[in-house]
């Protein structure tokens, strides 16, 4: 067994002895860098991790590597230091950090208000600055396919989630790159709204082909907030229009809404047939690994230093849109630059106790259930020992579900559905989270499951 394979067998146990919160933190980002005469150097990230290994959870450390490897005896951690990178493959774990311009006034942001005139697109909104976890990971695949090949792949896309989420940034983020990358190509950002006051203007001016010519001479049409078309009659045969005119001019058209168009009120079914034509990806609320990766971004970008523990409560605490997490940070960072210093744990709870939403207690029994009606079935049969595929499905669901947000460890989730080893609640865990991936049918059903016990 080489270092790596040590370390990997023994992460898999400490994973089983401490909370999924304090595993994410300390361990993630460590390895073993070498091996010599029974002293195992473990690499971990900078001095915080460190410290926190030796002191907290040094005696698992050892007795986990013992318990894998004859002949050790002892463990030191060395700080290896990682380059941060401004950009990342959507297929990898890491998470992009965010460093703010040295050319940006931190003190006035100017550059926040800026739109620029000929595209309505505000530059502030770029990948260097986007964070991609579990949550939004489909969605950026996507994002970077279009930025190859605008008009060619997933045409039309279509983005929808909660208030918050990251939509507006991610397909403004869309149009400034493909400026970038085919400087030749129109790109226009337009919400539904505006879109929708061009075309009565028109009609009143009695000048309709001068809003016909405004919207189709573009390769790019960015249209944000489409929910807000129920109940426009005319705005949406004027839609219907101008998507055919571009799409079969293979020109690239995205647009995001707050709902999935086959639940917008009054959409007519020819545009939500052209909705489904292309890509339709839903955007969900941040996981606890991408909440520390925002909080992170948050205070590297400010020059604020934060203590891990910090980081790892607020993770845990401030669950929610990502507009709500950055409003609690932005209260934070204030808070520390006034006093010219780091804040105490104690000082954050006080400061964001009022941000913090109160969490429900859902027993093991009642998320079974609604699972098991989720997909039509008994509640029983998912604790039973059968291999029929529509169970076998339903049962890691509600495994992924125990785990990922509930935080309830692999032995008691085996135990209490039908008394399984805790391998096969890891191996439906990670087959769930491998397909969310890939499947956005599946995203749909989890968030509707989600939506029952919140």
């Amino acid at each position: 067994m080489n270092t790596k394979e040590l370390w990997n067998k023994c992460l898999s146990e400490i994973e089983l002895n401490i909370s999924r919160a304090n595993f994410t933190t300390w361990f993630k980002n460590t390895s073993i860098i070498k091996e010599e005469v029974g002293i195992i150097s473990v690499g971990v990230p900078n001095e915080f991790v460190k410290d926190w290994l030796y002191n907290k959870f040094h005696k698992l450390i050892m007795k986990t590597l013992i318990g894998n490897e004859e002949g050790v005896r002892g463990v030191e951690y060395i700080i290896q230091k990682q380059e941060l990178r401004r950009d990342q493959d959507f297929k990898n774990n890491d998470k992009v950090i965010t460093k703010v311009p040295e050319n940006i006034n931190k003190e006035l942001p100017l550059g926040d208000l800026y739109i620029n005139k000929d595209d309505n697109l505000n530059p502030k909104y770029n990948f260097n600055s986007f964070i991609v976890g579990p949550f939004n990971e489909l969605a950026y695949a996507v994002a970077q396919a279009i930025i190859t090949n605008p008009g060619q792949n997933y045409n039309p896309f279509f983005i929808y989630g909660g208030t918050g989420l990251g939509k507006t940034h991610m397909i403004e983020a869309i149009g400034n790159t493909i400026k970038i990358k085919h400087p030749l190509k129109k790109v226009y950002y337009v919400s539904l709204e505006r879109f929708a006051i061009d075309y009565i203007n028109s009609i009143q001016n009695k000048n309709p082909n001068s809003f016909k010519e405004k919207y189709r001479k573009y390769d790019v049409i960015i249209m944000d907030d489409v929910q807000f078309i129920s109940g426009k009659d005319k705005t949406q045969e004027e839609l219907f229009h101008l998507f055919n005119t571009l799409y079969e001019s293979n020109k690239q058209i995205i647009f995001s809404s707050d709902k999935h168009p086959n639940f917008i009120p009054g959409l007519e079914e020819r545009l939500q047939s052209r909705f489904a034509s292309g890509m339709i990806v839903q955007i969900v609320e941040p996981d606890y690994e991408s909440r520390i990766a925002i909080i992170k971004a948050k205070f590297e970008s400010t020059n604020c230093i934060i203590e891990p523990e910090i980081v790892s409560y607020l993770a845990e605490a401030l669950e929610g849109n990502i507009r709500e997490l950055e409003g609690s940070l932005n209260t934070i960072i204030c808070q520390s630059q006034l006093k010219n210093r780091s804040l105490t744990l104690v000082e954050v709870k006080t400061l964001i106790k009022n941000n913090i939403r109160p969490k429900k207690n859902v027993a093991i029994k009642d998320i079974v259930k609604i699972v098991a009606d989720q997909y039509g079935l008994s509640e029983e049969v998912i604790y039973e020992k059968t291999r029929r595929k529509e169970i076998v499905r339903a049962r890691q669901v509600a495994m992924y579900l125990l785990r990922e947000d509930f935080n309830i460890s692999y032995p008691l989730i085996g135990q209490k559905l039908g008394d399984r080893d805790h391998t096969t609640v890891i191996h439906s865990h990670l087959k769930i989270k491998s397909d969310l991936k890939t499947d956005p049918s599946l995203l749909q059903e989890i968030e509707k499951i989600r939506i029952m016990f919140k």
